[in-house]
Formats: C-alpha cells, sequence, structure tokens
C-alpha cells in the first residue's frame, strides 16, 4: 500500500512539474484576443496566423474579438487572465504603446505582460473616397486647406493609430478636418466605401484591396519604400511630404508571470509560423512586412516596445490627447 501511495505521489509530483515547465503546454484550445473589430488589420493578420499556429501547436485557436474603448477592455482580459498561456493577445502598437498615454488604465502595458514576438509591421495608407477631387497627395492638401474643417477622417476610435496619425498630419501639413471615430478599422472602411467620409490613414493591409479593386484613391505610403504589394503607389517622401513616416506593428503578449516554458513554445510556433513560405505569401500580399528572425523574440518586442513608448508617449501628451 505505501509503495501504492509512493507511486501515485511520484506520479502527481511529476505531472504537477511538467504543468510548471509548460511540458505538456497546450493541452486545450488557447483563446487569442484581438483588440478591435472583426474584419480590420488585426483581425486579419491574427487569423492568417492562428491557422499555421494550430498546426503547430496542436491545438485549435480560438479568436475573439473585442475592440471597445480602443482595445483597452480587451487588453485588460488578458492581464486579469491565468498566466497558463491560455488566453493571449495579439495587438498593435496602439494598443500596446500609444493607449498608454492615452487612456487611464488599471494595468501598466510595460510590465503586466509576457511578450512573445514581433509579428509584423504595416505602413499607412492616405486614402480618400472617389469623390474627393484631389488626385495627388498636395492636391489633396491643397483641397483640405480650401475647405478647413469641412472634411472628415474615420478611425478605429479616439487616440488610435489613425487618430494619432491624422493628428501628426495635420500639424505637419496646417490642415484642419473633423475626425470620426468607430468601433475598428472594417466599419470606418465601410463608411468610406459608401462615402460617410471622405479620408483615413489607414494600414495598407486593410486598405490595399479596396485600393486594388478601384474604390478608393491612394495617394502615398507612409514610408520610406512602397510595400511588395504596392509598387504602385507613391512613398510620401515622393509624393510631396516627406518625412511623414507611420508604421503600425503587431506583437504577441500572454499575461505577466506566465511560465518562460509558455512563452518560449508560443514563441516557437509564431517563428514557425513566420517563416512558411504560405503566410509570407498571405502577409506580403496585404503589406505585412515580416521583421528578421533575430526580432522575432520576446526581448526584441520587449525592447521595441519600450522604444515606442518612450517616442510616442512624449508627442501624445503634449498633444493633449487623452481618453476617459
Amino acid at each position: 500500500m505505501k509503495k501504492i501511495k509512493l507511486l501515485v505521489a511520484i506520479a502527481a509530483w511529476s505531472c504537477a512539474i511538467a504543468s510548471a515547465t509548460g511540458q505538456s503546454y497546450p493541452s486545450r484550445p488557447i483563446t487569442l484576443i484581438v483588440p478591435s473589430a472583426a474584419g480590420g488589420p488585426s483581425d486579419t493578420l491574427a487569423r492568417i496566423l492562428a491557422e499555421s499556429m494550430r498546426q503547430s501547436l496542436g491545438q485549435p485557436i480560438i479568436i475573439e474579438n473585442q475592440g471597445a474603448a480602443g482595445g483597452t477592455v480587451a487588453v485588460g482580459r488578458v492581464a486579469r487572465a491565468m498566466a497558463d498561456g491560455y488566453t493571449i493577445s495579439i495587438g498593435q502598437y496602439g494598443n500596446f504603446v500609444l493607449n498608454g498615454a492615452i487612456y487611464a488604465l488599471p494595468y501598466d502595458l510595460l510590465s503586466d505582460f509576457e511578450p512573445v514576438a514581433v509579428l509584423a509591421s504595416n505602413p499607412q495608407i492616405i486614402v480618400s473616397k472617389k469623390a474627393v477631387p484631389a488626385t495627388d497627395l498636395k492636391g489633396l492638401i491643397a483641397w483640405l486647406k480650401a475647405n478647413p474643417d469641412k472634411a472628415s477622417q474615420g478611425t478605429a476610435g479616439a487616440g488610435s493609430p489613425a487618430h494619432i496619425a491624422g493628428v501628426y498630419f495635420q500639424n505637419v501639413t496646417g490642415t484642419r478636418f473633423q475626425f470620426v471615430p468607430y468601433r475598428g478599422a472594417a466599419p470606418a472602411m465601410k463608411d468610406l466605401l459608401a462615402g460617410q467620409i471622405d479620408l483615413m490613414l489607414d494600414q495598407a493591409s486593410n486598405a490595399l484591396p479596396h485600393v486594388k479593386a478601384g474604390l478608393i484613391r491612394a495617394y502615398a505610403v507612409t514610408a520610406k519604400s512602397q510595400p511588395a504589394a504596392a509598387p504602385d503607389i507613391p512613398t510620401v517622401d515622393e509624393a510631396g511630404l516627406p518625412g511623414f513616416y507611420v508604421s503600425v506593428w503587431h506583437g504577441l503578449w500572454a499575461p505577466k508571470a506566465t511560465p518562460k516554458e509558455v512563452i518560449a513554445r508560443l514563441n516557437a510556433s509564431i517563428v514557425h509560423a513566420l517563416a512558411d513560405p504560405a503566410v509570407r505569401q498571405q502577409l506580403a500580399a496585404i503589406g505585412q512586412e515580416i521583421p528578421p528572425r533575430e526580432q522575432q523574440t520576446p526581448e526584441g518586442l520587449r525592447a521595441y516596445q519600450k522604444a515606442e513608448a518612450d517616442k510616442w508617449w512624449p508627442i501624445i501628451r503634449a498633444a493633449g490627447i487623452k481618453v476617459q
């Protein structure tokens, strides 16, 4: 009897050790929180990567969209989740950087999460509805100056990357227009296509399909070079607004204190996905740029996130952008 009890105790101890070290992870489905509306750039990226992660991790990846309040509610849910790797979050720099200067958050973006990996980056494209008379960026700026406060720009909510980029655009060009907040980039694009708003500074992944279909007009890519998927759209340097660079990057995070072995398992699944030719082709088609392999690490994401906070937080605070 004592021998049996000893064997049971050893088995229980072994299971506990395996669980603690993540050796049995994952043993059930993983919930991937997307802090934005379905159909937007973050959602599209999440769904592409989730399929590859499902194959390498051997468990379903359940995507849940929650875009309210700039994604702060969704990110907060991950901050409060059990640190076991079964609730994780994809997010762009608006969710995990900009919001830290815009909202009074009940969590710390830099210390209450475990970075997993930098996923991809996406420049924005300055686009308008077809009815806007300007055909190039200089003409667009001239039209906006001639019609102050009459045009409207759709954003994924107050304080979102599109909003911050729009404020930056106004400051640089001396233009004025109205901001129209939506619950995500997808519903904003829907209204741009319907002609309900005039402009968007939107991620290439969200705007390019509509540009290629001839449904909206593109003026410039907010980067030094064109993404492979948009070789015909001029850069801001070429279009007459030199140095106006804005790139929306994505990462993957888990709750603070998630075991290192679990983080390593998740990171390995991301590295595997980003090396997959089929995934790379899908991301390239929507203008997403994959970081070099040496940057696809938890340490790389941590350093990048901190550097971006150091860059953007002073700018946001100086502009007085605040959301309650």
